[in-house]
């Protein structure tokens, strides 16, 4: 039997529990799951490169054959480099799709032997966003909901610090 490995991209500021959701289902599925967590200079994430993956170890540490890394270069060279066969995505809502769809379709023109895979949260996570939770906790919401609670202390501390 082939043993499939899977990566889940994304940028993680913040790991949400519709993220760990979708890794935990995810783990269930493919023999080797490697959460990439990207540089994404094109952003200005709230967490640094570092502080992300660390925050991601800590919160799935207790899952087996998941592996926590960065990336800085293109995910499909990243995917290869890592034998992975699978893409990984989450769908929260239709919205998401036109989105998600774009992306495969650029990915498998840039390696056809790459296939994506659309995983959705469970209902009580589908409305959770990254986002949405920086934008909470930067006007003093509770986002124990969204996040674990290591996230939400950081994200607390890091977001005190900027003001």
């Amino acid at each position: 039997m082939k043993k499939i490995i899977a990566i889940y991209p994304g940028t993680f500021d913040p790991l949400t529990k519709g993220h760990s959701d979708i890794i935990k289902r995810a783990a269930t599925l493919f023999e080797h799951v490697i959460v990439a967590i990207a540089a994404n200079p094109t952003k200005t994430p709230v967490f640094n490169l570092h502080e992300r993956v660390q925050l991601a170890e800590s919160v799935l540490a207790k899952l087996d054959d998941v592996e926590i890394c960065s990336f800085d270069n293109l995910l499909v060279e990243f995917a290869k480099q890592r034998g992975a066969q699978v893409i990984l995505r989450g769908l929260r809502a239709v919205s998401d799709f036109e989105y998600e769809f774009q992306l495969a379709g650029m990915n498998r023109k840039l390696e056809p032997t790459l296939e994506t895979m659309f995983l959705m949260p469970a209902e009580q996570y589908a409305y959770i966003s990254s986002s949405l939770v920086r934008e909470i906790a930067g006007l003093g919401g509770d986002v124990s909901d969204f996040v674990h609670e290591e996230v939400r202390t950081a994200l607390t501390a890091k977001l005190k610090l900027k003001n």
